[in-house]
């Protein structure tokens, strides 16, 4: 089957740019793919679509080469199946608080006898080529999210899971959880105990030899990550991206206007 790119950077000392999306469209899913991402996933947990949107957006990202993924809605079985048979190379899988859970997504994620994945590569079967019953327990990535204060207490057990490849940091609910509600939740956290909780993470994960990855808001704060030690980081994701390229060419506009920019018209009759 294809190599997964994401672990083939890795082999080679070098982080992961990850693309969000969250909008239901293989229009955008398409256009966002076609930018330079190593790999992009769908959010099928807040985002707003459901698996009828995944597999077509999955269709229309193939021929850019982008590694494919999925945060699925929750610790669910049929819906990580269900992501892996439509094709997904690394599944996100949010709200993992103990090294039991963790160990039940990694059951999911792997063909027998590493795990418990059934056989029924629908689309895979196509998309991914090769012999995915004996090759897709090495390619697959599986990231369990770390966003809350039962996950930290118990971050040593989980990176210790056999079969987890790494953790995703969820900063929003992360910081909402373990500062018992003091700071909003968002991305790009400044909060020195959000930075030395982000520092631990890392370095747990390097104990037990597994790799981090960390939702950011900024390219700015992204690389600082990957300073830190992340390997993956998700810079922004469609929605934000879409706002923030509307708002400054409204802005734009409107400043322009309101100091003198009109110098009348030229118009001949055309546009």
């Amino acid at each position: 089957m294809i190599k997964n790119k994401v672990k083939q950077l890795w082999a080679e000392g070098k982080p992961a740019l990850h693309g969000w999306l969250s909008i239901g469209n293989p229009f955008t899913a398409e256009i966002m793919a076609d930018q330079g991402y190593d790999v992009i996933s769908v959010d099928w947990q807040h985002g707003a679509l459901d698996y009828s949107s995944v597999l077509p957006m999955f269709q229309a990202m193939r021929a850019s080469g982008v590694t494919l993924g999925a945060r699925v809605p929750w610790l669910d079985p049929a819906a990580i199946m269900k992501a892996l048979d439509a094709g997904a190379m690394q599944i996100i899988c949010p709200m993992i608080s103990t090294a039991e859970q963790a160990a039940e997504f990694v059951s999911y994620l792997r063909y027998p006898p590493d795990g418990q994945r059934s056989f029924g590569p629908t689309r895979a079967a196509y998309a991914q080529g090769g012999n995915i019953a004996t090759e897709a327990n090495d390619e697959i990535i599986g990231w369990a999210m770390v966003e809350t204060k039962e996950a930290m207490a118990n971050l040593d057990a989980i990176a210790a899971t056999p079969g987890l490849d790494g953790i995703y940091v969820g900063p929003a609910d992360l910081t909402f959880s373990l500062c018992d509600g003091r700071y909003p939740p968002g991305f790009d956290r400044e909060e020195p105990e959000m930075i030395e909780a982000l520092k631990t993470i890392v370095e747990t994960c390097n104990k037990h030899g597994i790799k981090a990855a960390l939702h950011c808001g900024t390219a700015e704060y992204a690389a600082r990550a990957i300073g830190w030690g992340y390997s993956m980081t998700t810079v922004s994701g469609d929605t934000r991206l879409l706002a923030g390229a509307a708002a400054a060419s409204v802005k734009a506009f409107r400043e322009a206007v309101s100091s003198g920019g009109l110098t009348g018209s030229d118009d001949k009759g055309g546009y």
